[in-house]
């Protein structure tokens, strides 16, 4: 069963009168255990997405279901439930994440407190596996004024997934970061990952995050267009190669978009020409409408 179902999601948001579409039908599927990055010009409906998989808030149509969790239908108490046990969060803003007046073990020992999570000593020592797993056992005492900004997101990793759960969102964890402090918190997310199965989910406007992942979406327009799949083989020599294939992604009516630097190598507007053959459908541009 996927852990993260969305089937024709559309939200529509209403201001003085005037509706703006931000999902259009979108449709993602998530499996358990994938690392996921969600990507998008500003606008894309990215963000929007990731408020209604995290809770935060809900869709106008269409279905999303998380972890077995009807977002759709789930009331106040289910909601809040939701959040503390089936997802974890981290923003991109670092100062959203921790609380300034706690130190690193406190802030991840919160969310277990809250839950009523174990004995104090089983919350002192699952916050000690946590900082030590993402790297910064060294920050333990520190607060959040006396951490870089790359220990800052890794600790709020460690505090997004105390309460061990099956879906990790993650909004712009790099945005405030330079370059190499990225790679080590991307790093992280994969860590934890690999270590705890968790379904991670990061959304991004940099196209250097789906470098770290092995599955990439692109949303356009409110809709999921395209994907891009990696994976590692190995030749006959024992030498390994790196490779990534793009996919478009078909809606339930046979729609799909096609990405825009195929759109701009083959000056494809307004209409194409199609055909179908044995084993693939050919999109070549009208050449009537060229001349």
């Amino acid at each position: 069963m996927s852990e993260i179902l969305c089937r024709d999601l559309v939200r529509i948001f209403a201001t003085d009168g005037v509706e703006v579409q931000a999902l259009q039908g979108l449709n993602l599927t998530v499996e358990p255990g994938e690392l996921v990055a969600v990507v998008g010009a500003s606008g894309s409906g990215k963000s929007t997405l990731l408020n209604i998989l995290s809770g935060l808030d809900t869709p106008t149509g269409g279905s999303a279901v998380v972890a077995g969790t009807d977002l759709l239908t789930m009331g106040r108490r289910e909601r809040v439930h939701y959040q503390r046990r089936t997802v974890g969060f981290v923003w991109q803003q670092t100062s959203r994440n921790l609380l300034p007046y706690l130190t690193a073990t406190e802030n991840v020992r919160l969310p277990l407190e809250l839950a009523g999570a174990g004995t104090r000593a089983e919350r002192a020592a699952r916050a000690r596996d946590l900082l030590e797993l993402l790297d910064v056992a060294e920050v333990a005492d520190r607060r959040p004024a006396e951490m870089s900004g790359g220990q800052q997101q890794r600790v709020a990793i460690a505090v997004a997934v105390a309460n061990a759960p099956r879906v990790l969102l993650a909004d712009e964890p790099t945005g405030e970061l330079d370059e190499a402090t990225s790679v080590e918190v991307l790093e992280a997310l994969r860590s934890v990952n690999l270590a705890t199965g968790v379904t991670t989910l990061v959304v991004t406007h940099d196209p250097a995050v789906s470098e770290h992942v092995a599955r990439t979406v692109q949303i356009r327009d409110g809709r999921t267009s395209t994907e891009v799949l990696r994976r590692t083989e190995v030749d006959e020599h024992g030498a390994e190669r790196h490779v990534a294939e793009e996919f478009a992604v078909l809606d339930r009516v046979g729609r799909l978009q096609l990405p825009p630097d195929f759109v701009e190598a083959l000056d494809l507007r307004d209409r194409v020409r199609l055909a179908l053959e044995p084993d693939h459908v050919q999109v070549r541009p009208d050449r009537r409408e060229l001349s």
